[in-house]
């Protein structure tokens, strides 16, 4: 049965059609997504990027409501620098971004009326992404939108949403705000939702592309991603920085920087001892990166990871303080280092003999502290 040209226009690669969109641009954005989850999400499920322009493009284009609670709008500012796609000429066109105080024109009674219209036109239906924590102390006016209170506003807008995605650490569990003392009694969207899908998607920022993705499996499936414990998206959050670190090498030799701007920083050696949280902190940030830029992301420019992504760490354990690493398994191989030489003398055997007694004994000392880091959890 042939579609109607309206019938065409609900759904995505109708509406890129109308707008002018190529469909290389669109492939490439399909690209994008295998990218950013692969395997990780039913709509990318595929073995090539025209099979998910395919599953993608056949979806109706999902209704998007986006509330700003405490926030930096650092979550907004890495959507809207996506050049692949750009903002403009393709991701307003994947969703229909119905009410977002940052980008929309509209401003104070006409934008309120915009919001309240949209959850008429779509109750039920769209998909709620809340920015920033929601503060629950009653004995302060800490945030007010359209002379509501946030928490209020929070909970309406989430009563006649089909699903909510929580974007940003702060959304997620409190973030920034909610360190102590906590002077607002800052929360994450599912410590006040609960009647609705939540999903997670922590980190300072979080990449675009999984809050796209999130959204777009929701809209095809009517269902949120697998998530895991911590209501994340396990296509992004189902391995530790660590695993997939380029800098992994010089950790398992045994090659630190020990301070900003020595040889070993300078030579791109592990950042551990200055404070990386890479070995806690689930996130894909290694290998997917920012804004199509190699290496932009904290440890690609010579930063150590914050642990953003989780709640019991960034904003939590300080930033330079050495993170405890949890059942610490060594490779099954080093990297081999041959000096010259031209024999071994009884000397060097002695030494040799020495330096065996020490790593022996240092390994005797790190199991009983591993053990003990163990038995505290």
């Amino acid at each position: 049965m042939r579609r109607s040209r309206h019938q065409d226009d609900d759904t995505i690669a109708g509406r890129l059609k109308r707008a002018g969109v190529s469909r290389r641009d669109f492939m490439g954005f399909c690209g994008k997504l295998m990218v950013a989850a692969p395997f990780g999400l039913a709509i990318t499920n595929h073995l090539t990027p025209a099979a998910v322009a395919a599953e993608v493009g056949a979806a109706k284009r999902p209704s998007v409501i986006w509330l700003h609670m405490q926030d930096c709008t650092g979550c907004t500012e890495t959507l809207l620098r996506t050049s692949e796609p750009d903002l403009a000429d393709l991701i307003l066109n994947i969703i229909s971004l119905d009410y977002h105080e940052t980008v929309m024109a509209a401003s104070g009674r006409d934008a309120e009326l915009a919001l309240q219209d949209s959850m008429k036109a779509n109750d039920g239906k769209y998909v709620l992404v809340v920015e920033g924590s929601i503060p629950t102390k009653d004995n302060g006016d800490y945030l007010y939108v359209g002379g509501k209170r946030g928490k209020d506003l929070l909970i309406e807008c989430a009563n006649h949403a089909a699903a909510v995605v929580s974007i940003g650490s702060c959304a997620s569990w409190g973030g920034v705000p909610s360190s102590g003392p906590n002077p607002t009694g800052a929360v994450g969207v599912d410590s006040l939702v609960t009647n609705k899908p939540v999903i997670n998607i922590p980190g300072c920022p979080p990449n675009p592309y999984v809050v796209l993705g999130s959204i777009l499996e929701f809209a095809k499936t009517g269902k949120p991603p697998a998530l895991d414990s911590l209501n994340r998206p396990k296509f992004a959050f189902d391995r530790l920085i660590h695993d997939h670190c380029p800098r992994r090498a010089h950790f398992d030799n045994g090659r630190f920087a020990l301070q900003f701007g020595d040889e070993g920083h300078r030579s791109g050696y592990c950042l551990y001892k200055l404070g990386c949280k890479g070995p806690v902190t689930h996130a894909a940030c290694s290998t997917r990166h920012f804004n199509e830029v190699v290496d932009c992301w904290p440890i690609g420019i010579g930063a150590p990871c914050v642990g953003c992504t989780e709640k019991e760490v960034a904003f939590t354990i300080p930033i330079f303080t050495t993170a405890n690493i949890d059942k610490a398994v060594p490779p099954a191989t080093f990297t081999s280092i041959t000096p010259e030489h031209k024999g071994v003398s009884p000397i060097a055997t002695g030494v040799a003999g020495l330096v065996g007694g020490v790593l022996v004994g240092a390994g005797v000392l790190a199991s009983k502290k591993l053990g003990s880091i163990e038995e505290n959890q």
